[in-house]
């Protein structure tokens, strides 16, 4: 494939990619490295954003581009729309400043995959866990896990009760989650706050208490409707 079919081929999977793609996935296209390499040093064309990641120049980056560089690192090979959960989800500290949720800094890269993984990115975490169809959702183009299971990551990562308070009041009052699926997620973490094992109502009580929440009341008041906890958000 000539140099230009290969760009061609490349531009057209960038497009799909926030402006972004992977060495492996521009080798695909027949670009030999070398090519790559001297576009990356003209910086003309190509800009290097992280390892084995690049965008193309004439379009302004994407917002959270270190992220979405970060995410496509871990599969390197696959593009953006043939990825699944097990390829990654968004998850813990960042994937609360995804949805601007909380005051929690998000300065390393968390994510959740299947099984686990090692990285030498100081800026990266990786967590092992399976996630259900009901815990992640797609947003800004990333999958991401929702607030029930963000909520249930911090504590279990033992962030401060208080700062994962303002994240669950902040996700219900933006309408991300409901009150009865987040009862759910933390009843598994009700014992190591002193309250009774699988007590989530309690639990999301005294998180809710942390905050001041005027919404308080109306949200322990739903998280008994199970009319609508059998569909996720």
């Amino acid at each position: 494939m000539s140099r230009s079919s290969a760009m061609s081929a490349l531009t057209d999977i960038a497009e799909e990619q926030w402006g972004l793609f992977t060495r492996r996935q521009a080798e695909a296209t027949g670009m030999a490295w070398s090519t790559l390499a001297r576009l990356a040093t003209e910086a003309a064309t190509v800009e290097r954003v992280a390892h084995g990641v690049y965008r193309l120049r004439g379009a302004p980056p994407p917002d959270r581009l270190d992220l979405r560089a970060a995410w496509l690192q871990l599969a390197p090979d696959t593009p953006a729309w043939e990825r699944a959960p097990d390829d990654g989800v968004v998850s813990h500290r960042s994937a609360a400043a995804l949805y601007g949720l909380g005051h929690l800094p998000a300065d390393i890269h968390e994510f959740t995959l299947p099984k686990r993984r090692q990285s030498r990115r100081s800026d990266l975490r990786l967590h092992r866990g399976r996630l259900t169809e009901s815990e992640w959702t797609t947003l800004d183009g990333l999958p991401v896990t929702r607030p029930r299971r963000i909520t249930s990551d911090l504590l279990a990562a033992r962030e401060d009760p208080g700062a994962v308070g303002h994240v669950l009041a902040e996700a219900l009052r933006g309408g991300h989650d409901h009150p009865a699926a987040m009862v759910r997620s933390l009843a598994a973490h009700a014992a190591h706050f002193g309250l009774r094992r699988g007590d989530g109502p309690a639990l999301l009580r005294w998180l809710l208490d942390l905050t001041s929440a005027p919404e308080r009341d109306r949200w322990l008041g739903q998280a008994t409707d199970t009319e609508t906890t059998t569909s996720p958000l």
